[in-house]
């Protein structure tokens, strides 16, 4: 018996040992988990005292959770171990809370730090920057407040003759008429500080002579009682319109009626046809009255053509057209002896992207129009369309016209049309004659054809023209033939293979011909973009340097005398005369 119970007691005990054996063994201690995000907890300081800024760890089970703390520029504001931020001064400044396990991971936060009541520092001086003015524009005047540090640099404005010129609270200029004014600034702060500058105003035309619009409503009351020798000034701004403008009153030779922008307003007039629908009944300007003079005024997404002429001896100055739904501006009807100065049209396309053009005097179009320094771009189907149907043995005049990318759209790709430069006739049953005559004219980058022929079956001229990386640039087909094509003193590079086909052909002294090849080394550039260049203030064409001839160019003085002015022995080749 003594035995069994000595048995038992070794059996516990060894069973004793081994449990407490296993209690004393050593276990793996769980991995460390790392920080993977922070996010920074606090408000902006506006009283100029503390606030407690915390940061959410994640994961929630992050091992160490601690953070470091900085700030940008201590010159604002301090912040302690534990976060608290301390306003110095009035700033902005970034906290940065960095994880402390060796994670790298890191959190900012911009605080705005205001309401420090320190020692105010007054303004010293101001001294205002600007010209004196001298084509009656406005001008934006700056102001200099020193020093740099001061704590209210606030400032006011003022003239001291508002007949002369007035003034806003951000400085702009306007002047009112011709003569001096002093402009004149005033600190806001305590100082006083007062800074003072004399401008010189010259070039504002004061209206005096006619009827000044600034709504739409008045605009049309304007237009609708016209008569022969008025004159209606618009005001810049956009004004907006839901049907077509209908200038249907008849001015008279020496009498014409005037529609023109504002003299010496910094911001053009745009007629802005936005809510209109897209449909061939929605032009934006139906120009049937003769004798008018359209000046300086933008037209905007029409409906369909931006303008459409059919009445007789108007001028078109210095307009805009772009983004309407059919041709910018378009001479139809019948009308004729019209003159486009000035004028650009571009970004025209309908919604099915197949039609519209820069500028067209096609399909009824009547005799003796003219385009002159006129630029069409990026329109969805030629830059300058003459396709006839209803009229027939029509002249049309272009002179230093710029025809370039057509066939794109606004964005730059291709669009379903035919992407001429200059369109010069063509007909349903390839018999009509529309006569062109091209001077100084440029096609440069369309999608298609520079000069393209159309079956056009009149006369056509070009001299001292020039056509660049044009899919082919002069294109004068073997069917349907012209009459007659002239090509003179004209250039033609870097473009698809060019056709010259006609009954008759006056084809001399070109870049093509007499042993002379024209390439891009002739040229001070050949960057198409620069044919976009803004225009002069009097709405002329820009000074550019795109294919204007270098100096030892054999395009110098191989041309022929045209009846078009030239320097030299002979006129140069292209469209510009070299520039010694």
């Amino acid at each position: 018996m003594k035995v069994k119970m000595e048995v038992r007691m070794v059996s516990v005990l060894v069973l004793l040992v081994h449990l407490l054996g296993g209690c004393n063994a050593e276990e793996p201690e769980p991995s460390e988990v790392l920080v993977t995000s922070l996010s920074i907890r606090g408000e902006f300081i506006e009283d100029g005292s503390t606030s407690q800024l915390s940061v959410v760890v994640t994961p929630e089970n992050a091992t160490n959770q601690e953070v470091s703390w900085t700030v940008s520029n201590e010159d604002v504001a301090t912040i302690s171990d534990s976060g608290l931020l301390t306003a110095v001064t009035n700033g902005i400044v970034t906290v940065t809370a960095t994880a402390s396990d060796g994670s790298g991971v890191f959190a900012t936060k911009s605080i705005k730090v205001s309401g420090v009541q320190g020692p105010q520092v007054l303004v010293e001086s101001i001294s205002i920057n600007g010209q004196n003015i001298d084509d009656g524009k406005e001008q934006q005047l700056n102001a200099e407040v020193l020093p740099a540090n001061a704590t209210n640099k606030d400032i006011e404005w003022s003239v001291s003759d508002e007949t002369v010129a007035e003034i806003t609270a951000e400085g702009l200029l306007k002047p009112l008429k011709n003569g001096n004014v002093t402009v004149k600034v005033r600190a806001t702060d305590a100082s006083g500080v007062e800074g003072e500058k004399e401008i010189s105003i010259s070039g504002v035309v004061v209206v005096t002579d006619g009827t000044v619009v600034d709504n739409s409503n008045d605009l049309l009351l304007a237009i609708g009682n016209a008569n022969p020798g008025d004159k209606i000034y618009v005001r810049g701004g956009s004004y907006a319109f839901g049907s077509t403008i209908s200038m249907n009153r008849d001015g008279s030779e020496g009498n014409v009626i005037s529609l023109i922008g504002y003299p010496n307003d910094s911001e053009r007039p745009v007629f802005n046809f936005s809510s209109m629908a897209e449909n061939s009944s929605n032009r934006g300007i139906q120009l049937s009255g003769d004798f008018w003079h359209v000046k300086g005024i933008d037209v905007y997404n029409a409906g369909d053509n931006g303008m459409f002429i059919s009445g007789n001896n108007n001028l078109v100055e210095f307009c805009y057209f772009y983004e309407n739904a059919d041709s910018g501006l378009q001479i139809g009807n019948g009308a004729a002896n019209n003159t486009v100065l000035n004028c650009d049209s571009y970004y025209n396309a309908d919604s099915s992207i197949e039609n519209a053009d820069g500028f067209a005097c096609k399909l009824d179009a009547g005799d003796g129009n003219k385009f002159i320094g006129c630029r069409a771009w990026q329109n969805l189907d030629d830059g300058w369309d003459g396709y006839l149907r209803g009229a027939d043995n029509i002249t049309t005049t272009y002179e230093n016209c710029w025809a370039f990318l057509n066939g794109q759209l606004k964005d730059g790709s291709v669009g379903g049309g035919d992407g001429n430069g200059f369109k010069t006739g063509g007909s349903d049953d390839k018999s009509l004659k529309h006569h062109a005559i091209y001077k100084n004219c440029i096609a440069a980058g369309n999608v298609v054809d520079g000069f393209d022929h159309n079956s056009n079956r009149g006369d056509v001229t070009l001299y001292n023209c020039g056509a660049y990386d044009n899919g082919r640039n002069i294109n004068f087909g073997s069917s349907n033939i012209a009459n007659s094509l002239t090509i003179k003193n004209t250039i033609s590079f870097a473009g698809g293979g060019d056709s010259y086909q006609a009954t008759i052909t006056d084809i001399t002294n070109n870049g093509w011909q007499n042993g002379i090849t024209t390439n891009t080394s002739d040229f001070v550039s050949v960057d198409i973009d620069l044919l976009k260049s803004p225009r002069k203030a009097d709405g002329s064409l820009p000074d550019i340097d795109f294919v204007k001839i270098q100096s030892g160019s054999d395009l110098i003085d191989a041309g022929i005398d045209v009846g078009i002015s030239f320097e030299g022995s002979a006129p140069d080749l292209g469209p510009f005369e070299f520039e010694n």
